[in-house]
């Protein structure tokens, strides 16, 4: 759940527009193929429009997703379409105003409702809503935001509660299991068929409804870890390469950005984060060690 006490680094530190433009060049030809801009909330960033327009026209690739909590989606969904963003991803963990508040701390699950009949009005047809799982929190809103989510044709995707939050307060019993959940909703909607998975290393499980109305997802990384097939990798948005949410290391692609390093060494660098990448996160080991950056400054 958010921290009240974010702090925001100052701007001079964060990669610029060309910086992160020429990191994705570089990606590109080692072939990756698909971006995905997080947060935080990257919709609070300046012309972010104009950073999807650039990625898009980068050969190699294919699609750029963007992952929002919606409050400013309404006044953005128009230009992020034109710019070439080709799918969203809203996170929306609740469909009741007190349980909203109670995770994001904040009112405004009205403007998440409008972001999304703009998004929609805009264009958009791949749109997914995140919700995150938290046991004594989110169990009376999974049926609710699985009603939503049909009505809206958007695919909803439950995320099991991760040791990412910005208090360091998380506890295993927190976790409301992918299984759970799946159970919950097929009392109330009947049996899930399990649905083709046409990307092995997608993190998700994903389901259809038994009428054929909407699809939903589980990402069950407590309870079913899906490292062994994860092929992401993740830059922050001051530059360092991290290949694991629950990385303790990072490789610091904005000194070679900053400091005269060609093309050829900042590939390297990639090329070695990815080379150090573990077998699994960990998280149920006894020599599990947190990481102390947050989910909002990693990015999801």
């Amino acid at each position: 759940m958010p921290n009240e006490n974010i702090q925001f680094r100052p701007r001079e530190e964060l990669l610029t527009f060309e910086e992160i433009e020429r990191f994705v060049r570089v990606s590109a030809r080692l072939g990756v193929r698909k971006l995905r801009l997080t947060g935080g909330e990257p919709l609070v960033r300046r012309d972010v429009p104009a950073l999807v327009a650039r990625l898009s026209a980068i050969a190699g690739i294919e699609e750029i997703a963007l992952t929002t909590n919606g409050i400013l989606l309404e006044e953005q969904a128009v230009a992020l379409k034109a710019a070439g963003l080709t799918r969203l991803n809203i996170s929306l963990d609740a469909m009741s105003e007190s349980t909203f508040q109670k995770i994001a701390r904040r009112e405004g699950l009205d403007r998440v409702f409008a972001g999304i009949v703009a998004a929609r009005a805009a264009g958009f047809r791949r749109m997914r809503l995140n919700a995150v799982a938290i046991r004594g929190i989110t169990e009376e809103e999974i049926v609710p935001l699985a009603r939503y989510a049909r009505e809206q044709e958007c695919e909803l995707r439950f995320i099991e509660f991760m040791p990412l939050d910005a208090e360091q307060r998380w506890d295993s019993s927190q976790v409301l299991t992918g299984e759970e959940i799946r159970r919950r909703l097929e009392a109330e909607f009947g049996p899930l068929r399990e649905a083709p998975r046409p990307d092995p290393s997608q993190p998700a499980c994903d389901y259809e409804f038994a009428d054929g109305v909407g699809g939903i997802g589980f990402i069950n990384p407590v309870s079913q870890p899906f490292c062994g097939d994860c092929n992401r990798l993740r830059i922050t948005a001051e530059g360092q390469i991290r290949n694991c949410l629950f990385s303790t290391d990072e490789w610091d692609a904005r000194a070679l950005l900053r400091g005269g390093g060609d093309d050829e060494q900042l590939a390297n660098l990639i090329v070695d984060c990815v080379a150090a990448k573990k077998a699994g996160h960990g998280i149920d080991s006894p020599e599990f060690i947190r990481p102390e950056r947050s989910m909002y400054q990693i990015g999801g």
